[in-house]
C-alpha cells in the first residue's frame, strides 16, 4: 500500500501536471488561431473556427477517454503525442505552406488531434487520482487548476511569448513542456512506467530539444520559401509579424507577411496619400498621421516648410522605432521620425483621437486593410465623426483605401462612409468626399479618398519640388475612373455592421483565393 505521504505528493504532482498541460493546451490554441489569421487572413473568421474545432474536439477527447483502460498510461501516451503534434505544429505549418502553399489541412487537422488529446487528460487525471486513493481530492479542484491554466497562458502569450519567443519557438518549447509532464510523471509513477512509454518519450523529447536548438535556422529556411528576397529582420510583436526583405537596393516590408511597401514603388503610393491633401489645406501646419509607422508619410509632410509640427499615432512601438534607429530602414524616410517636429505616440487610433484635445490642419490616415473587425472600426461613421472633432475649421483629411478594381465594392464603400460620416461644420450633412486612385506596381490599382467639411471650389494643386511621381496632371487623371472601377452601389460601415469587412474579404476571395 502506498503510503499516505506518497500520496499527497503523488496528487500534487497531477494537480501541478493539470496546471501546466492547461497551459500548454491553450498555447497550442492560439498558436493555430494567431497562425491560421497570418496565412488565410481575416482574423475574426480564423479565430472563431479555430476555437469552434478546438473545443467541440476536446469534447470528443472527454468522451473518448472512456475506452482507455489504463488512465495513467493513457494520460502519458496524450502527452507524448501533444508534445510532438502540438510541439511541431507552428514548423510543419510554416514549412508546408512556405513549399506546397497549403495551411488549411495540416492546420485543422493538427488542431483536432491537439483537441482530441487536451479533452482526454482531465479525465484521465481525475481516474489516476482516484486510482492512487487521494481521498482528499475533489473533480472541481482540478477543473480549478485548469481554468486557472488558461488564464495564465492567455495572458502570457501576448506579453510573454510571442514577443520572445516567436511562434516557431514557442510552439517548440510547449511541445517540450507536454514531454516534461510525461517524462516526470513516468518518473514519479516509475513502477506503472513501460519501457516502450520511456523510449519513445526520450526519442520524441530529444528530438523536440534539438529543434528548439535549430528554431531559428527553421525560421530562416521557411522565410526564405515565403519570401522571393533575403530576409534582413523577422520579429515578432504583441501586435504582429514584421518582416523586412532586401535584394540589392530594394526594401520591402511585411506585416504579417502582408507587403506594406517596396522602396522601388511607394513613392507612387506616399506621394498620392500626403501631397493632394497638404496642398489643397489652407493652413497646413499641425498634422497628424494615424498609421505610418514607417516614417514614409512622414517624410513626404516634412517637405513643407510650414510645418511646424507632426504627430504620429502607430499602435506598434517596434515598426517605429526600427523605422527611427535601424539605419538601413531610417534612411527610407530620410530620417524623418529623428525630425524634432515630429512626436511618435503608440497607441490605438480611436483612443487617441478620444482623448487627445489638439486641433489639426491635414490629417493623413495610414491604417492598414480593413481585413478584421479591429481594423473596419476604423474605417466607420463613428470614426470618421471623432476624427471630424480633431480637424481645424478648413482642415482636410485623407485615407488609403484599399483598391477600387481588386476590392471594388469596398473602395466605395469607404467614400459611402466618409460622405454619411457626420460634419460639424454642417450639421445634418456628411462631409464631401474625393475619391481618387494611383497605380502602385507592388499592389496594383489602389485608392484613397480625401474629406472636407464643404465642397472643393479648386482641385488644383501646388507640389513641392523633388516629388517623382505626383504632379497636376497625375492628379486630375487620378481623380477619374473607368468601366472597372468606377462607382457602385455600397453600404456606409458602421460599428453595427462592418459591411466594408464583408465587401473587402469578398474583393480579394474572388481575384486570389
Amino acid at each position: 500500500m502506498t503510503p499516505p505521504r506518497a500520496v499527497e505528493a503523488r496528487a500534487a504532482w497531477l494537480l501541478l501536471a493539470t496546471f501546466l498541460v492547461a497551459v500548454a493546451g491553450l498555447i497550442y490554441e492560439l498558436i493555430a488561431a494567431t497562425l491560421s489569421s497570418y496565412l488565410l487572413g481575416d482574423s475574426v473568421r480564423q479565430f472563431s473556427l479555430v476555437i469552434g474545432i478546438f473545443l467541440s474536439a476536446m469534447g470528443v477527447g472527454a468522451w473518448l477517454s472512456r475506452f482507455v483502460s489504463d488512465a495513467f498510461s493513457g494520460f502519458v501516451w496524450a502527452q507524448i503525442l501533444l508534445g510532438i503534434v502540438g510541439g511541431f505544429l507552428a514548423p510543419v505549418l510554416f514549412l508546408n505552406y512556405a513549399w506546397m502553399g497549403q495551411v488549411a489541412l495540416p492546420l485543422y487537422g493538427a488542431l483536432i488531434a491537439i483537441g482530441i488529446l487536451s479533452g482526454m487528460e482531465i479525465p484521465l487525471i481525475a481516474r489516476v487520482l482516484e486510482q492512487i486513493g487521494a481521498l482528499k481530492f475533489r473533480f472541481e479542484n482540478v477543473l480549478s487548476v485548469d481554468y486557472i491554466g488558461a488564464l495564465v497562458a492567455s495572458l502570457a502569450f501576448p506579453l510573454l511569448v510571442i514577443p520572445y519567443l516567436g511562434l516557431m519557438s514557442a510552439s517548440l518549447a510547449f511541445g517540450g513542456l507536454n514531454l516534461a509532464v510525461a517524462g516526470l510523471s513516468l518518473l514519479v509513477f516509475r513502477e506503472w512506467a513501460t519501457r516502450v512509454q520511456v523510449a519513445v518519450w526520450a526519442v520524441a523529447f530529444v528530438a523536440t530539444l534539438g529543434a528548439l536548438w535549430q528554431s531559428e535556422r527553421l525560421v530562416s529556411v521557411a522565410e526564405a520559401e515565403l519570401f522571393e528576397d533575403d530576409v534582413i529582420l523577422s520579429e515578432a510583436t504583441s501586435y504582429q509579424q514584421i518582416t523586412v526583405t532586401r535584394y540589392r537596393d530594394r526594401v520591402r516590408l511585411f506585416l504579417d507577411h502582408s507587403i506594406q511597401f517596396d522602396s522601388l514603388d511607394e513613392h507612387r503610393y506616399h506621394e498620392p496619400l500626403v501631397h493632394p491633401a497638404m496642398a489643397l489645406a489652407p493652413r497646413a501646419r499641425d498634422i497628424l498621421i494615424l498609421g505610418g509607422g514607417d516614417g514614409m508619410a512622414a517624410r513626404e509632410v516634412l517637405r513643407y516648410p510650414e510645418v511646424q509640427s507632426v504627430t504620429l499615432v502607430d499602435l506598434d512601438p517596434r515598426v517605429t522605432q526600427l523605422f527611427r534607429d535601424h539605419p538601413d530602414l531610417s534612411k527610407l524616410n530620410d530620417n524623418a521620425l529623428s525630425d524634432p517636429r515630429v512626436t511618435v505616440v503608440n497607441e490605438d487610433a480611436w483612443r487617441f483621437l478620444e482623448r487627445e484635445t489638439q486641433i489639426y490642419d491635414v490629417v493623413i490616415i495610414d491604417l492598414p486593410d480593413p481585413k478584421s473587425i479591429a481594423l473596419s472600426r476604423l474605417y466607420t461613421k463613428q470614426f470618421y465623426g471623432l476624427l471630424a472633432e480633431r480637424l481645424s475649421g478648413q482642415g482636410v483629411f485623407v485615407t488609403q483605401a484599399g483598391s477600387p478594381f481588386f476590392a471594388r465594392q469596398a473602395f466605395w464603400s469607404v467614400a459611402e462612409t466618409i460622405e454619411s460620416s457626420r460634419n460639424p461644420q454642417r450639421p445634418g450633412r456628411g462631409l464631401q468626399a474625393v475619391p481618387y486612385r494611383s497605380y502602385v506596381p507592388s499592389f496594383g490599382e489602389w485608392g484613397f479618398v480625401l474629406a472636407t467639411f464643404e465642397p472643393l471650389t479648386d482641385r488644383r494643386i501646388e507640389l513641392p519640388d523633388g516629388l517623382s511621381y505626383l504632379d497636376d496632371d497625375v492628379w486630375r487623371a487620378a481623380q477619374i475612373f473607368d468601366g472597372d472601377t468606377d462607382r457602385v452601389d455600397a453600404e456606409p460601415n458602421t460599428l453595427q455592421s462592418h459591411a466594408l469587412m464583408g465587401y473587402y474579404l469578398d474583393g480579394w476571395d474572388y481575384w486570389f483565393r
